[in-house]
């Protein structure tokens, strides 16, 4: 099967979350919106949004078509991609622990999203700039090591463990790697304080970029370089906390 991934074009957004899961197993897939040709691209994508035939419409990208399944939301499109794929564990119990990390880590992402855009998505950065700046205060002195410091306990349950729910690798492990690849991206300042903290995490992290797929995969075209348009924006006024 060749998977289609639903995304927009230009930034990693939620949509990385669901690339490393696809790169990291080594599946064939379609990112959809940044294909070049007529009928094809981010028409394609509006496209499907707009078609009132589709009996699960999904609310917006990212979402995957596997064969005659549509599936939206990240950590949903994760959880599937996980059982098939060995990025999950077989056990029921263990498949949704996976799947509650995943869903930290989206509230979490809702959090470094606010820091730029506290007041209305609508609105650009400059018309928010104030607000912005006691949100991003409040997120590096409060919410960051809350985050950072829960992951940091996890990862850290048991000695010697690599990854997250033990021995073997998860999609949540990729998730978090993208998070720290953001957010050191977004607050350099911040988060080089923070990988004195959490050695643990930032390990993780390491470990992550050097499997040989996800290596090859953060050399190449298909990975969209960090940008001000997406999740993860560098404002270095904001990196100040």
């Amino acid at each position: 099967m060749t998977y289609q991934l639903f995304y927009w074009p230009e930034i990693q957004g939620r949509g990385e979350f669901v690339r490393l899961a696809l790169e990291e197993a080594g599946a064939r897939y379609v990112d959809v919106a940044r294909q070049t040709g007529k009928g094809v691209g981010v028409e394609a994508l509006l496209r499907f949004l707009r078609d009132r035939k589709q009996p699960h419409p999904p609310f917006a990208p990212p979402f995957l078509r596997a064969g005659r399944l549509v599936i939206g939301q990240t950590a949903n499109i994760l959880l599937f991609l996980g059982g098939r794929h060995g990025l999950a564990p077989r056990d029921e119990g263990g498949r949704l622990w996976v799947h509650e990390l995943q869903l930290t880590l989206a509230d979490f992402l809702v959090e470094v999203h606010d820091t730029h855009h506290p007041i209305a998505p609508g609105l650009y950065y400059e018309d928010q700039k104030p607000e912005s700046g006691r949100r991003a205060a409040d997120f590096l002195r409060n919410r960051l090591p809350k985050f950072l410091g829960y992951f940091e306990g996890v990862l850290t349950r048991k000695r010697g463990q690599r990854y997250l729910t033990g021995s073997k690798l998860t999609y949540a492990d990729l998730s978090v790697f993208q998070v720290i690849a953001g957010l050191s991206y977004a607050f350099p300042r911040a988060m080089a304080r923070a990988a004195r903290k959490h050695r643990q995490l930032f390990a993780l992290h390491a470990r992550i970029q050097a499997r040989p797929r996800i290596t090859a995969y953060l050399a190449s075209e298909r990975r969209i370089p960090f940008n001000e348009m997406g999740i993860f924006r560098h404002y270095p006024e904001l990196d100040r906390a």
